[in-house]
């Protein structure tokens, strides 16, 4: 048996028009998935000259998820729902998060939105006995210069992984977490197209590399299989050793 196998699945990725979330998307339709996808830009022609992004075959939405009526208010053109990956994200640089209003706004779109979202498709979850996969970052087990709200966010997210984990664990819903170090996608090019930035960042990674969307995707994948059916509540820390 194919435990990636996700044919007859229905898939619903929040942040799923690039990025993560976008190669994670493409992960579970090349596996079989009906596959949904959020983001923020009216239809998928949008994002047709996008770097890192591609829609093809996937059922895309725009949704603002720091809208929590609009969630609340959403009504799913699928009847079932087997895994719901969030990996919206936002990040404010030049010190925006010192500032309550930026503060507010990444906190909004990076943690109060998680728990909308799970709160939304919790029954359909539960009739499924499907799961949650979060995209958190490394950023939640140690301190990011300059960005205090990105990292209570990820590290708020860590702590709604657990607890919702234990939370639902007797209803057959398991809610888990990745935390993805570097990796090259359109937030993180403050970094890596800084050469000098770059260098320094690769230096503190054990593996001296970026992380890949794919390989962030392949944890994803596991998370949301049957060979992690025994697994909730927990974080995978996927950043090439950098938090060691």
């Amino acid at each position: 048996m194919d435990s990636l196998n996700f044919s007859g699945k229905t898939v619903l990725v929040a942040g799923g028009s690039s990025g993560i979330g976008n190669a994670a998307a493409q992960a579970f339709r090349q596996r079989g998935a009906t596959v949904y996808v959020w983001g923020t830009r009216e239809c998928a022609e949008d994002y047709a000259h996008e770097e890192g992004s591609d829609l093809t075959g996937l059922h895309y939405q725009r949704m603002d998820v720091a809208d929590f009526d609009a969630i609340e208010n959403y009504q799913p053109p699928f009847p079932r729902l087997d895994v719901l990956v969030l990996s919206q994200g936002l990040v404010l640089y030049k010190r925006g998060e010192f500032k309550t209003s930026g503060f507010r706004q990444v906190i909004d779109v990076n943690l109060n939105s998680l728990m909308a979202c799970a709160e939304k498709f919790y029954p359909m979850l539960r009739e499924s006995q499907g799961n949650i996969v979060i995209v958190s970052s490394a950023a939640a087990v140690r301190a990011t210069r300059g960005n205090p709200a990105y990292n209570a966010s990820k590290t708020g997210a860590l702590g709604l992984t657990r607890t919702l984990g234990q939370a639902w664990a007797s209803e057959g819903i398991r809610v888990n977490s990745l935390a993805p170090g570097l990796v090259q996608t359109k937030m993180t090019r403050v970094t890596t197209e800084h050469p000098e930035r770059l260098k320094e960042r690769l230096e503190g990674i054990p593996m001296q590399r970026l992380g890949t969307v794919n390989e962030m995707a392949d944890t994803i994948l596991f998370l949301a299989s049957s060979m992690a059916s025994y697994i909730t509540g927990q974080m995978i820390v996927t950043d090439g050793g950098r938090t060691l």
